[in-house]
């Protein structure tokens, strides 16, 4: 049953009617875009060495959660094509997967570097669109308040807007992101994914230098205060403008607006751009939302292909190629983007359709474990390998069982009483996370004190405390296993160099290449390079690794990366004070 303050049939007729055509200005500068997009992607791909693991994987070192982006994306294309949400998936999977199976972490890279300025302009426009649109911020507190849907669940309060809406210091008990969650599990979360989520720790891998690499970090927690005034508060200026449609809570009328049951928020966003943005610039922030969208999965493929291939390729076939774990990493790609596909369903019905809150609780079930090894391998030289692995099994098998639970018991609809077991409806996810990050210490803990220590040769510039020290670099393996690995990878490289050399002569004997058009295309596709790889002398060799590990640093460009923390620290700080 609803209740409502306006007829019900007028109100779905204005939602059935309510569509949106994109004119011809704005489809010109989409096509424009993407296309400039793919050529900047295709260029830097030939730029770049991509037959080599590292020119693939690592971007030759030369630079200065999959299904939710792709969901996101979707439902953009949804909401302002009118496509169907499935068609605008696999579109947004062909343009993203095109240039990233083809130009690997260099592609990636410099797209990402160009779609950044171009969001951050976008972003900046639609804010002060939107807070005009309003009456600036003293405006959106008033109408904010307001934001009532005309359709509600009688004796029920969902559809009111939480009094708590513009504090980011939430009740303990009451609040949808309480306080201490946000001050201790967020960090837990936030540690995760700066210090050891794949995606950031490849683009620190990728730096010239240690000191572009925290360059780049500084200027990444730049980059993130954005946020709360490009996207959350316009999100909130879209909820006060369009109750109807953003706030709706009414099941049939939420499956109208945006095919979801449970809450079309998601939607926010998208709406505002459709509504109020102009002609030509609405396709710039379609654009500049496709860029953002497309960045992120770029950046998680390239990744997560980058884990498959040296992390557990090369482990099961210790003398794989290159041009082997060039294949497999893109292959890789493919599996992805099909598992993702088949996820978005669960997306789509989880945490009453609210992508933030599905976000964060399924980091909160997974990463903990992998910041609270993080942390002690870093800073406790104790930690041992039996200690780490067993603590990670522990806390990802009870994080696995929550994030489980989570889908079996969902939550309840606007008006319906929660029935979910205690440790669902009464231990948010946040103060989970801190849980699981404090049983997974203890567990580490524990084992590594009943295990053996790691000998303290071999933690040089492994740990905090270790990180000058110039005693040469020993592996715990043995060194008869070693010179083993060593000589089967150094015959497997040569047997590589010498058929490449063989091709090449027998190319060249021939005066022209042997494979037609097509095949060379599949093989520039591939990252398959058939000509002869430079050998270099172990000397050669000591030198390259040795300015790679380097974290020696200019005290100019050191002193410029710590002034910036430290500025960056206190603007955290006053904002957090101001609308905590």
């Amino acid at each position: 049953m609803s209740q409502t303050s306006a007829p019900t049939q007028p109100l779905n007729d204005k939602l059935e009617e309510k569509s949106f055509a994109l004119e011809v200005p704005d489809i010109v500068v989409v096509v424009v875009y993407f296309i400039f997009v793919i050529a900047v992607g295709i260029w830097s791909s030939l730029r770049a060495s991509r037959g080599t693991v590292g020119g693939y994987f690592l971007a030759g070192r030369s630079m200065t959660w999959w299904p939710t982006d792709i969901f996101s994306g979707a439902l953009f294309i949804q909401v302002s094509l009118g496509w169907n949400l499935y068609l605008s998936t696999v579109i947004l999977l062909v343009v993203t997967a095109v240039y990233t199976i083809a130009g690997g972490l260099t592609a990636v890279i410099y797209t990402d570097a160009l779609q950044t300025v171009i969001m951050v302009l976008g972003a900046l426009v639609l804010m002060f669109i939107s807070f005009e649109k309003v009456g600036w911020y003293e405006g959106l507190q008033e109408k904010y308040s307001k934001a009532i849907p005309n359709i509600t669940v009688p004796n029920t309060t969902c559809h009111l807007p939480r009094q708590d809406a513009f504090h980011m210091m939430r009740d303990p008990i009451t609040g949808d992101i309480p306080w201490p969650g946000l001050t201790f599990g967020l960090s837990v979360l936030a540690l995760w994914c700066w210090c050891t989520d794949q995606v950031i720790v490849q683009r620190s891998l990728s730096a010239k230098s240690l000191s572009h690499a925290k360059g780049g970090s500084v200027l990444g927690g730049y980059l993130k205060i954005f946020p709360m005034f490009f996207i959350v508060m316009p999100g909130m200026i879209s909820r006060a403008l369009f109750p109807d449609e953003v706030g709706c809570v009414d099941p049939a009328i939420c499956e109208k607006v945006c095919g979801a049951k449970v809450g079309c928020s998601n939607i926010a966003y998208p709406k505002l751009v459709m509504e109020l943005m102009p002609v030509g610039l609405r396709g710039l922030m379609i654009a500049v939302i496709m860029a953002a969208l497309m960045s992120s999965l770029t950046s998680i493929f390239n990744s997560s292909s980058t884990l498959f291939a040296i992390d557990i390729w090369q482990r099961l076939r210790k003398k794989a190629t290159e041009q082997e774990l060039m294949i497999v990493g893109r292959v890789f790609v493919l599996i992805l983007v099909a598992i993702s596909i088949l996820w978005i369903p669960i997306i789509q019905t989880a945490n009453s359709g609210q992508l933030f809150d599905y976000i964060q609780s399924i980091t909160s079930y997974l990463a903990p474990p992998i910041t609270a090894l993080f942390i002690l391998a870093i800073f406790c030289r104790r930690i041992n390998e039996p200690g780490a692995f067993w603590g990670l099994m522990f806390g990802l098998v009870v994080g696995f069982i929550r994030m489980v639970m989570e889908f079996i018991y969902t939550a309840p609809s606007c008006g319906e009483e929660d029935q979910r077991p205690s440790v669902l409806k009464d231990v948010h996810y946040l103060y989970f996370a801190i849980l699981l990050f404090g049983l997974t210490v203890g567990v580490i803990v524990f084992v590594s004190l009943c295990t053996p220590p790691i000998p303290e040769e071999n933690l040089a510039r492994l740990t905090w405390w270790t990180r000058y020290s110039e005693t040469p670099e020993k592996h715990i393996e043995s060194c008869a296993h070693q010179n083993v690995e060593i000589t089967s990878q150094k015959e497997e490289t040569d047997s590589v160099i010498l058929s490449s050399e063989n091709v090449d002569l027998t190319d060249k004997e021939h005066g022209e290449a042997k494979h037609p058009f097509w095949k060379k295309l599949y093989f520039w596709f591939c990252g398959i390079s058939l000509n002869p790889k430079p050998t270099l002398t172990k000397e050669e060799e000591t030198a390259i690794q040795t300015k790679l590990t380097s974290i020696k640093e200019e005290p100019v460009w050191k002193a410029v990366c710590d002034a910036n923390a430290i500025v960056l620290l206190a603007i955290n700080i006053f904002l957090w004070g101001y609308f905590g």
